[in-house]
């Protein structure tokens, strides 16, 4: 209930429910190559439970929630400590040593290349959820995000993902860019 009630706040436009919704649909495409795929869901279902525009710590602190929740639960702690590292991982989307990780974090940028209609629709959700700040504070602080995702050698570090978005993502991104 707690994280069905965290994703459906009303300040939530893209960071919600059906964020969760596809990134696990993305994920069951690939489920025969994830190692955990119980600890993967866990990391999906908390990797944005606290999510505030304002805030840089939204990782951080989604990470220590379920780590409480999960121990709460017996859950064993090194699947505990690897969920929390994943959620962590979502901050910056760099290369993992970890296999699962580079899944869940290429799911979490899926929408990047994905056709043009939803990704105006994303930017669209991603300034809502931005809209404590004008124009020019956003404009800003998006190039900047965007610039470091093309700057990547590579958005998305799994075979199956970069085939699948890594082309259409870097024209999504640019074309914002040229917006912006």
């Amino acid at each position: 209930m707690e994280i069905f009630t965290k994703y459906s706040e009303p300040k939530r436009q893209y960071h919600a429910i059906d964020h969760l919704e596809a990134i696990i649909i993305d994920l069951k495409e690939v489920k025969d190559k994830i190692s955990d795929w119980d600890t993967m869901l866990f990391s999906v279902f908390y990797h944005d439970i606290i999510y505030k525009a304002s805030s840089n710590t939204n990782e951080g602190d989604s990470a220590k929630l379920a780590m409480q929740r999960l121990s709460e639960i017996g859950y064993p702690a090194e699947k505990v400590a690897k969920c929390a590292n994943m959620i962590l991982a979502t901050k910056k989307h760099d290369l993992s040593e970890d296999s699962d990780t580079n899944y869940l974090t290429d799911a979490d940028l899926a929408i990047l290349g994905k056709n043009p209609y939803d990704y105006q629709k994303y930017t669209e959700q991603i300034r809502e959820e931005y809209s404590i700040y004008p124009d020019f504070m956003y404009a800003n602080g998006r190039k900047k995000a965007l610039q470091h995702f093309l700057q990547m050698e590579a958005i998305y570090k799994t075979e199956h993902f970069s085939k699948k978005y890594e082309k259409q993502a870097r024209l999504n991104i640019s074309n914002e860019l040229e917006i912006l």
